[in-house]
């Protein structure tokens, strides 16, 4: 392993704990590390590696936000109350940056559902259910990422 692979694998890894931890954009550093890899070693090998990891990482982007929303609408959650909580996580990110993406989505999904139901009971359910969404969402985008990794770690050994 060359010191530029071992600088991908390291950004890789940074990428991937970025996933679970919504403080960085994981899926992308992931997929620019794997590009700039691409990049560098050249041939068709790295290319079909990084067309490859790159399709992983968008399908999972994709699959996250549909696995969400179907979990979302199974639970009788409206479309409203998913954008309320969407706004109010991204406000969320910027004003608490770690944690605030999860706990303004949330919090609005909460708000939202106790306006329109007018009980807590309802409110917590739609909550509830907006937090197992969160983390199915979490895994599928972590899935996405380390299948990429994955094939990356293929391609370094095959070039």
């Amino acid at each position: 392993m060359t010191g530029g692979e071992a600088l991908v694998a390291v950004v890789i890894a940074i990428g991937v704990v970025g996933v679970v931890l919504p403080v960085i954009p994981g899926s992308l550093l992931v997929g620019g590390a794997i590009t700039a890899w691409a990049l560098e070693t050249g041939g068709a090998t790295a290319w079909t590696v990084c067309g490859v990891a790159v399709a992983l990482l968008v399908t999972a982007a994709v699959g996250k936000w549909w696995v969400a929303e179907r979990h979302l609408r199974g639970a009788g959650v409206s479309r409203t109350t998913i954008l309320i909580g969407g706004l109010t996580g991204i406000v969320g990110f910027f004003v608490i940056p770690v944690i605030g993406l999860v706990l303004g989505f949330v919090a609005g999904v909460y708000v939202a559902e106790r306006r329109r139901h007018s009980a807590h009971q309802p409110a917590w359910r739609a909550t509830v259910t907006a937090l197992k969404a969160s983390g199915l969402a979490i895994l599928v985008e972590l899935a996405g990422a380390l299948f990429a990794a994955a094939v990356w770690i293929l391609g370094v050994a095959t070039t």
